[in-house]
Order: structure tokens, then C-alpha cells, then sequence
């Protein structure tokens, strides 16, 4: 039998490619998506990984066709992947009172919940015909895994940060409907929330970051989830706990304990 395969979009960088090495420590073959698929090579090839463990692809989440594309010729090339891994987001401060921020809030929910939505598509019929035909594959015995990352501030919103607020809570939902869809067929759909991770997305945070996590810290945690199985887990559960008190609290609260908080950069500044 074949190593067991994962495909994971956003592998260029940050958790994605701490995701990747960590899937490869466990014997995983690797299909990674970026938009810049010559800095997966680059990586690859450093980590000292023989040709035929993994395979780059040249691929945004945006562009439906592009990530399909990417999707059906892991099919092709790889087979059925064990585990998709929806990972590749962006997170921009929005003002809604600018007109150009309209654009970034389009751009947010392309990439954030049409590209999750594109990344899945290609393998969804595969995964449900190896389910009826009573198939399991991988270490964990299982027909598939979807995860969708998405982010603990999909828990309550954050002003300025609206549009990515609203796409991972978009997120949350989005993977809670595909996962009734696919228990049918045994197909496992993971949703993953990250607290604070020392990414590119972050670094230019201007606001305390309680709990901060490197990517390697943040993929073990994630890795161990996604074995599990488990349907629903915030990294780490300190912010879960943290976020989950927010949301108890009073919208009157909420607002005066958020009052003066620091908003997230929006694009050019």
C-alpha cells in the first residue's frame, strides 16, 4: 500500500507549511498548494525529501478553476488524498465607510470561504463513493478527513476586523453543514480554530496577542486533532476557554471592554 496522502492549500508559509512538515514526520506523502508553488519547491528540497514524497502546485484559492484544477490532478497523479486541509485565509482590517475596503472585504471571503469550499469540491464525490463501497484508507482507518481552518475569531467580532470575523465564522458554519453531509458516507469534516499564531498574518498585529503559538507548537496540537478525529477544537484550549467567556458575556460589555482596542492594519497602512 501507498503512504498515506494529504493535500494542503496555504503551504507556502506560516501553519500550512508547519502542517506539512509535521503530516511528513508521520510518513504522510505531501501535495502542497500555494500561489507560490517555487517557495514550496525551495522548501521541499531542503527539508531533503525524496522527489516522489511530494508534489507543489501553483495554485490561488480564489480562482475556482485554479484550485479545482489543482485538486483533480492530485486525483490523477496521487490518488484520493486521506486528509484535505483547507488552510490558505487572509486577514486584512477592514472600514467599511471606505469604498475600497469593499474589495478587500470580496477578496476576504474568496479566499477564506469559496476557496474552502473550491479545495473540497474536487475530492468530495471520490471520498463519498469510497464510503459506499465500504473502503477505509490511512493510518487512522478512516475514508477521508476534511478539516477547515478556521480561527477563534469566528467566536465573537472584533471591530475592524470584520471581514474576517465574519468569513471564519462563516467557516464554522460552512464545515458544520458539510460535516452532517458526510457522516452518511464516513467522512470525517474537522474544524480547527487557531488562537494567536506567529504567522505573516500576524506579525504586524498592533494589539496584545494572549496565548501566541509558533506554527510548530500550533500543527502538533492540530496534527493530534485531525487523528483524532475530533469535529471541533480551538489551539489552544486556553483561548477557547478565553473566547468562549467573550461570548457569554453582554453585548453592553462586550463593547465597553473592546472600546479603544487597537483595529487591525487595513491594506497600505
Amino acid at each position: 500500500m501507498s503512504p498515506p496522502l494529504v493535500f494542503i492549500t496555504g503551504a507556502s508559509s506560516g501553519i500550512g507549511r508547519a502542517l506539512a512538515a509535521r503530516f511528513a514526520r508521520a510518513g504522510y506523502r505531501l501535495a502542497l498548494v500555494a500561489r507560490r508553488a517555487g517557495e514550496i519547491e525551495d522548501w521541499c528540497r531542503a527539508q531533503g525529501w525524496p522527489a516522489q514524497r511530494w508534489v507543489a502546485y501553483a495554485a490561488d484559492v480564489r480562482d475556482v478553476a485554479s484550485i479545482t484544477a489543482a485538486g483533480r490532478d492530485c486525483l490523477q497523479r496521487l490518488g484520493l488524498p486521506d486528509v484535505v486541509v483547507a488552510n490558505a485565509g487572509i486577514s486584512i482590517g477592514v472600514d467599511t465607510a471606505e469604498y475600497e475596503d469593499l474589495e478587500v472585504i470580496r477578496a476576504t471571503f474568496e479566499t477564506n470561504n469559496l476557496g474552502m469550499a473550491a479545495t473540497f469540491q474536487p475530492f468530495l464525490k471520490a471520498l463519498r463513493e469510497r464510503g459506499e463501497r465500504g473502503e477505509r484508507a490511512g493510518p487512522a482507518a478512516r475514508v477521508g478527513t476534511l478539516v477547515g481552518i478556521a480561527s477563534v475569531a469566528a467566536i465573537r467580532g472584533l471591530p475592524g476586523h470584520g471581514a474576517y470575523c465574519a468569513s471564519k465564522a462563516g467557516v464554522v458554519s460552512y464545515c458544520e453543514s458539510l460535516r452532517g453531509e458526510c457522516r452518511p458516507f464516513g467522512v470525517k469534516v474537522v474544524t480547527l480554530l487557531p488562537g494567536y499564531v506567529a504567522t505573516p498574518l500576524t506579525a504586524s498585529n498592533r494589539y496584545g496577542m494572549p496565548f501566541l503559538m509558533t506554527p510548530e507548537a500550533f500543527a502538533e496540537r492540530a496534527f493530534a486533532a485531525i487523528q483524532s478525529g475530533v469535529s471541533y477544537r480551538v489551539i489552544p484550549w486556553q483561548m477557547g476557554v478565553a473566547a468562549k467567556l467573550l461570548r457569554l458575556l453582554p453585548n453592553a460589555l462586550l463593547d465597553r471592554l473592546l472600546a479603544g482596542r487597537a483595529r487591525k492594519k487595513r491594506r497600505g497602512e
